[in-house]
């Protein structure tokens, strides 16, 4: 269900306030009292069984007796009266409602059974639904106040989204205080409908919302919740607090990947891939969210501080290097310029020193020298009263030189006298950020400078990597077999087995079930040799003296094995023998790396990497990325490692092009398995030209027994939509590949639209355009395939080329969907914009849209009779553009 219903709860005409009441104190009354004392323009209908009339308003029995239909209902009742109150809202026409009540399933089974017939309503009417435990809604640019709260809000541009009801009152209280304003505050509740997903979606695309601020204790749909968050980022910040950082680690993990990587990290990686800011406290949040509403992002993390006062200035570089940033390298040349005009006694090193007696114009001086320093990324001026300056000159002073540059100026003001808040003031009239610490203003540059990094990843174009394609049918039936079995794992040859076949390099592997076959084994591989002991009930092999190294003789051979047998028989008496795995003893002349993945309760198959071997759970350097991955995200997955970092400056340096072939390869795998639970190719020896895996355990998730092993719910981004790949040939034999585009073909889509001509650009981009930005292109071939799918028509010759590209983006209801079509000049009128159609009709049905719609400009003739041919029906929008719609069945 989409998100055009949600106007009616967030621009609302008219308004039914069920439980409205007089009875001081109650929710109803305190709702009620919100609405009709700000000035909300709309109508106000109070509901309530007993009484004619509430808060000298006309009041209702129900909300069918209400003469006019209503756009939003506010349901403040006994949770047992909930379920036939939106029944009678659906009955009614009602499109949106909150639910303020309490006492669903936080009390238990009949609270749930509540929710349950709550849900059902909901779908048969086709509703949306805030809440249960929902503290409201509030939108103070139209005085709308549908809250219960004591404290209401300034208007301003962010949008604070909270599943805490306690967390809003609070921040609502801190706000005020603090001046800070919202286009709206939207407490949850529980999120029985209406998610994170949904909100972000809305304020998105709201033009008063400069910015998404959300307190999160959890995500109800992950899937949803990252799309619409990567689908904003770019444009809009979305800043996030998220609770419950902790979890004790389940015991019952099978694999190291399954006991690395917890729940609060999963959650890390995740915001940071959709481009979300992460931060660690309240006041963070909304500091960071005015910043970068303010503000240009940081370019780097060096930061350069001119304060009038020594302590507060190493107290904020104190605080920078803790959080990862770096005191600007001022060049010779400022500092020249610096010591010029500052005292001999003024520091003019970074921090810039200025002391007590400075004035506004000394202030001036030295800003306007350190503006033009190509070393630095930012500013924080540290103001403490002094008699010297006074705080409202130096506002003004700071405004005029903010203008100069487009690096961003943070300030602390470190006074709260009158004069110094109306400093404040002006400043932030100026859109310059102000705060009360030097701390505050350093954590928030380095969460700017996080955004810029989420957002190099957003719109960094991956290269092109050759993947060889897999037959996975056989590798399914193995899987299938020991699902059905009620296996937990695959045992080693055949974990080791799907790893080959995916190309991924894998040592020899031999499973000897007597001391005679190892001893046999041993001598066919070569000493020295490796053995190791397999048992599903012996994961961890070395933490249980389940592998002995460098056995160098056959009699060695025979020792071990008996050893290993031995160690297996001290096992609990249900554990199984799977033999003893042989394997060449490998030069350990590399780095131990640790490659695998498992599946998160809300964000599913996640990929980890890190450090692997003996120290894998010691030092615990693992990070984690989610499929499908590409050149750009295998590099930047590694580079959240210690390893990586470590390996960077050593004399043995990791083979990085090898790597992130390696990644994006296992990321396939994991992606055309939902099956498996866990895998751990822990370790896999890396050197300057190879990558070999040693040991391999798959865990399977026998949930997937009696499911569709072909559906992707395993994965929280949606992969590559390889089954809208197909070939066709035009008239004259030319051989076309029509399939999805990639985030690698930016430059060959570049190509493209450089080889259109101005009437071909006019008609596809209802404008002349000379140039796309990397941006733009960005925007054209790194999509969200659940919310966008384009395919393009590649030439099958010795270069590739790309011919043409039409384009499907889907509604956030997923009902309807608009289209568009773009054909190279040479290739117009040879059937190829048919077939890019019919591309798109077969994707639409396949997506269950009921119609596609495009805009084409009104002498776009070929456009046109393409469209009458294909059965679309026309709509004039305008003197010059009209719409073609086709709808389904």
């Amino acid at each position: 269900m989409g998100i055009e219903k949600l106007n009616h709860i967030f621009n609302p005409k008219r308004i039914a306030v069920i439980g409205a009441s007089e009875r001081k104190g109650s929710i109803g009354a305190k709702i009620l009292k919100n609405l009709i004392g700000v000035g909300f323009g709309g109508g106000v209908y109070p509901v309530n069984t007993f009484r004619q009339t509430v808060q000298g308003i006309p009041a209702y029995p129900n909300i069918s007796k209400i003469p006019r239909k209503i756009d939003l209902a506010i349901v403040a009742t006994p949770a047992h009266t909930v379920p036939q109150i939106i029944e009678e809202c659906g009955e009614a026409g009602v499109s949106g409602v909150i639910i303020n009540s309490a006492g669903f399933r936080e009390v238990g089974t009949e609270g749930f059974a509540f929710e349950k017939r709550i849900i059902e309503y909901q779908k048969k009417f086709n509703m949306r639904i805030i809440g249960p435990n929902s503290y409201g809604v509030l939108r103070p640019g139209i005085n709308l106040f549908a809250t219960f709260a004591a404290t209401l809000a300034l208007p301003g541009n962010i949008a604070f989204l909270s599943q805490s009801a306690a967390l809003c009152a609070s921040a609502l209280d801190w706000a005020l205080e603090s001046g800070v304003g919202f286009s709206a505050v939207v407490s949850t509740g529980s999120m029985l409908d209406v998610d994170f997903g949904d909100l972000i979606d809305y304020f998105g695309a709201d033009p008063k919302t400069r910015s998404i601020v959300l307190y999160v204790e959890s995500i109800k749909n992950a899937r949803k919740f990252m799309s619409a968050a990567r689908a904003f980022a770019r444009t809009k910040p979305i800043v996030v607090v998220k609770a419950g950082r902790y979890k004790e680690t389940d015991a019952s993990t099978l694999s190291h990947s399954g006991s690395l990587g917890g729940e609060d990290s999963v959650y890390d990686s995740a915001f940071r891939r959709a481009g979300i800011v992460r931060v660690s406290a309240i006041v963070d949040l909304f500091n960071c969210a005015e910043a970068l509403a303010m503000q240009s992002n940081p370019a780097g993390q060096n930061l350069t501080i001119i304060t009038n006062a020594g302590g507060p200035a190493i107290m904020a570089t104190d605080r920078l290097i803790e959080r990862g940033g770096k005191i600007s390298i001022l060049s010779n040349s400022t500092k020249q310029s610096l010591k010029k005009i500052l005292p001999s006694y003024c520091n003019i090193s970074n921090p810039v020193d200025i002391f007590e007696e400075a004035t506004p114009d000394r202030f001036r001086s030295v800003l306007d020298i350190c503006l033009k320093d190509e070393n630095t990324n930012g500013f924080l001026l540290i103001y403490s009263p002094q008699a010297a300056a006074d705080p409202i000159e130096l506002a003004k002073t700071i405004s005029e030189m903010a203008n100069q540059t487009k690096k961003p100026i943070l300030v602390s003001f470190m006074s709260e006298d009158k004069r110094s808040r109306d400093a404040c003031k002006i400043l932030q009239q100026n859109r310059i950020p102000v705060f009360n610490t030097p701390e505050q203003a350093v954590s928030t540059f380095m969460y700017m400078f996080s955004y810029t990094q989420n957002l190099e990843l957003l719109y960094q174009t991956p290269e092109a990597l050759s993947i060889e394609s897999t037959d996975s049918k056989s590798l399914k039936d193995i899987l299938r077999r020991s699902i059905c079995r009620e296996e937990k794992s695959l045992g080693l040859k055949n974990s080791l087995l799907f790893l080959k076949k995916y190309n991924i390099p894998t040592v020899r592997t031999e499973i000897a079930y007597s001391s005679k076959e190892a001893k046999s084994q041993a001598s066919k591989i070569g000493y020295p040799v490796v053995m190791k002991l397999l048992s599903p009930q012996l994961p961890h092999k070395l933490k249980n003296e389940g592998v002995i190294l460098n056995i160098c003789s056959s009699s060695d051979v025979e020792v071990s094995y008996d050893r290993l047998l031995n160690n297996f028989n001290k096992l609990n008496s249900d554990a199984e023998f799977h033999g003893i795995a042989i394997q060449p003893m490998l030069r350990r002349n590399g780095f131990e790396l640790l490659v695998g993945s498992k599946k998160d309760s809300q964000f599913g198959s996640v990929i980890l990497f890190g450090t692997g071997g003996t120290n894998t759970e010691f030092f615990k350097d693992v990070a984690i990325g989610f499929p499908p991955l590409n050149q750009v995200l295998a590099r930047r997955l590694m580079e959240h490692t210690l390893i990586y970092k470590h390996a960077v400056t050593s004399r043995l340096p990791l083979n990085i092009p090898l790597l992130e072939k390696l990644l994006v390869k296992f990321s396939k795998l994991i992606i055309d398995f939902p099956e498996i639970k866990e895998i751990d190719i822990n370790p896999i020896i890396v050197n300057h030209n190879s990558a070999v895996a040693v040991d391999a355990q798959i865990v399977l998730d026998l949930e997937q027994k009696d499911l569709d092993p072909s559906y992707c719910d395993h994965l929280v981004i949606a992969p590559y939509p390889s089954k809208y790949i197909s070939e066709w040939s035009t008239r004259d034999g030319e051989k076309i590949l029509l399939r999805p585009i990639k985030p690698e073909d930016e430059l060959l889509f570049k190509k493209l639209f450089s080889s259109l001509s101005a009437e071909t650009k006019r008609f596809r981009f209802f404008e002349i355009i000379k140039e796309l930005s990397h941006e733009k292109l960005t925007r054209f071939c790194n999509l969200d395939n659940d919310r966008e799918i384009a395919i393009v028509a590649e030439l099958q010759k010795k270069e590739k080329t790309i011919i043409g590209v039409a384009r499907l983006i889907l509604d956030t209801s997923g009902n309807n969907a608009e289209f568009a079509v773009l054909v190279s000049d040479s290739w117009q009128g040879k059937g190829l914009g048919k077939k890019l159609v019919d591309s798109i009709i077969r994707i639409a049905k396949d997506k269950a849209v009921k119609s596609i719609y495009s805009d084409v400009i009104y002498n776009n003739k070929k456009m046109l009779g393409l469209a009458k041919k294909m059965g679309f029906r026309t709509e004039k929008i305008d003197y010059d553009t009209i719409k073609i719609v086709l709808a389904f069945n």
